[in-house]
């Protein structure tokens, strides 16, 4: 890039008045990362949430996290009961390898922040928390059988044969997917069915509004979770573009589902990874067919009603492991390679943070050129990020704006124990 880019300062908080004013009126917020161990990342999206939450009345929190988890963190933040002891005590739920993602220090000083908010709001003006992904199936399955089977509806058995045809494979879903990848035999029947079956008695009980309406929506979404669950496994075997489409088509759904739960003038704020909230048809990924939420969400609600913030680093630390299911590590990250958007922001702003918005770089090089940018996943090997982890992209078409930070700190992870079990790797090098 020539031609020096348009920036703002990015100190503190207060550095954050532009971004709101382009924010606008837009009803959906994509706060992306470049990684899943950066503290600066999750720090900076806590700072914006809070100000949307306070000053544009956003409601709720989704995240690349699974729906029974995250939904337990929900439930917390909005009960009446005086039972919450302390956010870091309650995030050690998410034991599931990689832990650190939700399982942070970060993360806990905002739901620590949230439950303070809350608390001084009626039950229907509280802040949400709520997971997105699609990987939980066996925990979603349990869930829904709780449910059933403590309202004593025509569910139950519905629910109890998806169980069974699920039950041979333990909680492996990869195991599942593997047994099934060539034979006819499989359970898409049986979660389909289920489904049907709860949306069927749900509609015939009619609930009010508050955490009684949300819990039947929780058994919904557990149930929905299962159904693309099984479809994401058996497309992962197969290889290609699918299963990431299914997983990102599970996530665009729920969104859209949270949004109709809490009403036509409700605002949602969601925290993925770049990969997931930059439009992927300003990237390679358009190239393989491959969509992204950040992509559905532009088609389904128009491009003015949503607003993509994409992050990235020059240089610094990361949590992340050497390999699937290994422990995490802090890591270097090398200085961005040569004429990646990143090293050229680091030459610009010469060692300074900054905030682009997308609207000022017109006449730009950056409005037309496909630059490398880079994206960290929760395996990571820095010695050989040169050969994988840059993402060709349009930047300002595939965000609205960009927060560049020129060095960075690893995230601080909680001390949870992690699960025995280890999900199948499910993630590209990208997340």
């Amino acid at each position: 890039m020539k031609t020096p880019l348009p920036t703002h300062p990015l100190g503190t908080a207060a550095d954050l008045d532009p971004l709101l004013a382009a924010i606008g009126d837009a009803r959906i917020v994509l706060l992306g990362e470049a990684s899943h161990g950066t503290s600066e990342y999750y720090t900076w999206r806590a700072a914006l949430s809070r100000r949307l939450i306070q000053e544009k009345g956003f409601q709720f929190i989704a995240v690349e996290g699974d729906w029974p988890d995250c939904f337990e963190v929900n439930c917390a933040l909005k009960q009446d009961k005086d039972e919450y002891d302390s956010a870091a005590q309650l995030l050690c739920t998410f034991d599931r390898w990689p832990t650190w993602m939700w399982g942070n220090w970060e993360v806990a000083a905002l739901i620590d922040w949230l439950h303070t908010y809350n608390r001084q709001r009626a039950l229907p003006e509280r802040v949400g928390f709520y997971g997105l992904d699609v990987y939980s199936l066996w925990e979603s399955l349990q869930e829904i059988l709780r449910y059933v089977t403590k309202q004593g509806d025509g569910a139950v058995a519905a629910a109890q044969q998806a169980f069974r045809c699920f039950e041979p494979y333990g909680n492996d879903p990869q195991e599942y997917a593997q047994a099934v990848a060539f034979v006819s035999s499989d359970c898409e029947d049986e979660v389909t069915q289920m489904l049907r079956s709860l949306r069927r008695q749900l509609r015939a009980t009619p609930l009010p509004p508050g955490l009684e309406r949300e819990t039947a929506f929780a058994a919904e979404q557990n149930a929905l979770v299962t159904v693309n669950a099984e479809r994401y496994y058996r497309a992962m075997i197969q290889g290609g573009p699918a299963s990431w489409n299914v997983r990102d088509g599970h996530m665009m759904e729920t969104l859209s589902r949270l949004l109709d739960l809490h009403g036509p003038n409700s605002k949602a704020i969601v925290w993925e990874h770049n990969t997931h909230i930059g439009d992927a048809r300003y990237t390679d990924m358009a190239r393989d067919n491959t969509v992204n939420v950040g992509q559905l969400a532009r088609q389904m609600y128009g491009r003015n009603a949503v607003f993509a913030v994409g992050f990235g680093s020059y240089q610094g630390s990361v949590i992340a492991g050497k390999k699937w299911g290994a422990p995490f590590e802090t890591m270097p990250v090398p200085p961005a390679i040569r004429g990646s958007w990143e090293e050229q922001l680091h030459q610009q702003l010469q060692g300074e943070n900054g905030l682009l918005l997308s609207s000022e770089l017109k006449g730009t090089a950056a409005l037309k050129q496909t630059f490398g940018h880079r994206a960290i996943g929760v395996v990571y090997r820095p010695e050989f990020e040169q050969f994988g982890n840059y993402v060709p992209s349009l930047m300002a078409e595939r965000y609205d704006a960009f927060l560049f930070f020129d060095h960075t700190h690893a995230l601080h992870p909680l001390p949870t124990k992690p699960a025995e079990n280890v999900p199948p790797d499910m993630y590209p090098w990208t997340e």
